[in-house]
């Protein structure tokens, strides 16, 4: 069912992620264009591209090439990570204790969907999901 009082509108966990990626994007070559152009480029194309091709089926409407969950928490903090150290090496603090902030609320509202994404059993390893009867090989 579609909830049209949210229509068109994001979730918290969505918007702070998106504002945590834009950071990222910003942060990243700024942080590496002084050591190196073609790394601060090459940052964007990843930070931007791997999430891009790579998705969870189920997560994103369009996915290019389906990986598992834990893969798409692992893009996520990548994001996270880049944001936060390359606004630590290129901004000034005031403005990295906001990015650092910023990237740990994100991290405490994506947590929901990170446990939905890759569920852990009991001993902490990744729990073994039954077969889904609705794709084909699987039985």
């Amino acid at each position: 069912m579609i909830d049209n009082d949210r229509a068109g509108r994001p979730d918290l966990p969505s918007a702070l992620r998106f504002l945590t990626e834009l950071v990222a994007w910003v942060a990243t070559p700024w942080a590496l264009a002084p050591h190196s152009v073609v790394l601060a480029v090459a940052s964007v194309v990843l930070l931007i591209g791997l999430p891009t091709v790579f998705a969870t089926p189920g997560d994103k409407r369009q996915v290019i090439v389906p990986v598992p969950g834990l893969v798409t928490v692992a893009l996520v903090l990548l994001q996270l990570v880049a944001a936060v150290l390359a606004a630590w090496a290129a901004w000034p603090e005031p403005v990295a204790v906001v990015v650092t902030v910023l990237a740990a609320a994100t991290v405490v509202t994506e947590l929901p969907r990170w446990r939905r994404l890759a569920p852990l059993a009991r001993d902490g390893h990744p729990a073994r999901r039954p077969p889904d009867p609705t794709r084909r090989g699987s039985a």
